[in-house]
């Protein structure tokens, strides 16, 4: 006899498929419990600060709720505000967090437009917990940047040597259309009356005129910023391109940017730098990462594509969030100058800093003949090589994990602002794994 085969009860129509809470669905140990319980911890008055009596009809949603969805969503990779309101309709996890409320794309986008500098000191909060956790102990700390695409394509750049052919060519049709648009008027005047007017030619004008102040405005930028480069240097305006000195004059007046400098017309904060695929729109991320821990105790964004002038900034960042400073630095031969190397020596900061291919003059560059006598020892070594297993895997969780590799706003401050909510989320996703039972 054959035994019919049973089956699990499958019922879709019945009236309780969830169970009575849906916390139930995620396992104890999830992350949005963490993110959850960590936002429940922290200070959030800033984010309630513009609320405060205004009076308004509409009910907003609570700011506890919707930055820990934005954490959340920033810790799990998903970075689209569309995105995420789906996810609020659709995941489970998604749902325990916003308790059943559903903002909108619009407002997850506005609302982390208008909040973005407060993540900021979310960060802070949070690498204090860690600190307090005796998670993050700053023996030793490793910094290091990446190249991440700015919310602009190089495409919508433009050289400053093209923008002067460029302006010219406008200004040359602009001149033509005006011609023909007046004597088109006198003809359609002496034909149709003085009242009569086309519409196509004022229009072709004007995309024209728009283009071409698009342009002149790139490059009043482009050469402000020459203007500033060429001071640093000890140049003034009207020095006839001599040297102050002495040596071979300038090749260029003061404030002429060469040929090939560009400006992006969607981001002009934003630069062209190299990246592993090539040449593309950036900001340069920073980040000091924790030896023990890995966790980010400071960050930093430029749009200078070099790290050379971010070692400091970034080691005063971690003194401010933490109120010390590491023990030893660790870091690759982008950061090295005689400067730095004093720096780290006045704050007795022991540096391990590559120096790469030069080989510095002792009685020119006394630090940096020091850190090449310090990296030639057994112990040296030993130490600049943990800097790879240090803070490398950090890039790679936010941009191979996570896959931040594109801001979503445009201008250096905003940028910034993301940057941090990004390394917050990190730190967040990390926390957790750090926290968890062994």
């Amino acid at each position: 006899m054959v035994m019919p085969t049973s089956f699990r009860p499958y019922s879709p129509d019945q009236s309780f498929l969830l169970p009575p809470s849906p916390r139930d669905w995620l396992a104890e140990g999830h992350l949005v419990y963490f993110v959850s319980d960590t936002v429940d911890a922290l200070d959030l008055s800033r984010f309630y600060r513009p609320y405060e009596g205004d009076g308004r009809r509409n009910q907003p949603f609570d700011p506890r709720m919707m930055v820990k969805v934005l954490l959340y969503a920033y810790a799990t990779g998903t970075f689209s505000s569309r995105k995420i309101a789906r996810k609020l309709g659709e995941d489970v996890a998604y749902r325990v967090l916003a308790a059943e409320n559903f903002p909108s794309h619009r407002t997850v986008c506005e609302f982390r437009q208008l909040h973005l500098a407060a993540f900021g000191d979310l960060f802070v909060q949070v690498v204090h917990i860690a600190r307090e956790a005796g998670l993050v102990k700053l023996g030793g700390l490793a910094v290091d940047g990446s190249k991440v695409k700015a919310n602009a394509s190089k495409r919508k750049a433009m050289s400053y040597g093209r923008m002067l052919a460029q302006e010219k060519r406008l200004r040359e049709e602009i001149a033509a259309l005006t011609a023909r648009a007046e004597a088109t008027d006198a003809a359609e005047d002496a034909e149709l009356g003085p009242d009569v007017r086309g519409d196509e030619l004022p229009q072709e004008l004007q995309r024209r005129e728009q283009r071409l102040a698009a342009i002149r405005a790139a490059k009043v930028r482009l050469e402000a910023r020459q203007a500033d480069a060429d001071r640093k240097k000890g140049r003034s305006e009207g020095d006839d391109r001599r040297s102050p000195r002495g040596g071979r004059p300038f090749k260029r007046e003061f404030g002429v940017p060469p040929e090939r400098a560009q400006d992006n017309f969607t981001d002009p904060e934003s630069r062209i730098m190299k990246t592993t695929a090539g040449y593309d729109q950036c900001y340069n991320g920073q980040i000091a990462v924790d030896e023990d821990s890995q966790l980010i105790v400071a960050t930093g964004l430029t749009n200078n594509a070099t790290d050379i002038a971010q070692l400091i900034p970034l080691l005063d960042g971690v003194k401010a969030n933490l109120g010390s400073s590491p023990q030893d630095l660790l870091a690759d031969a982008g950061y090295r100058s005689e400067e730095v190397f004093n720096a780290l020596e006045a704050r007795g900061i022991e540096g391990y800093i590559s120096q790469g291919k030069r080989c510095p003059d002792a009685a020119r560059l006394p630090a940096s003949a020091r850190m090449v006598q310090k990296l030639d020892t057994e112990h040296g070594k030993k130490r600049y090589r943990r800097r790879k297993a240090i803070v490398e895997p950090v890039f790679g969780w936010i941009k191979a994990v996570l896959g931040f590799r594109r801001f979503s706003f445009r201008g250096e401050r905003k940028a910034r602002q993301e940057w941090a909510l990004v390394c917050l989320a990190v730190d967040l996703k990390r926390f957790h794994i750090l926290q968890a039972p062994a």
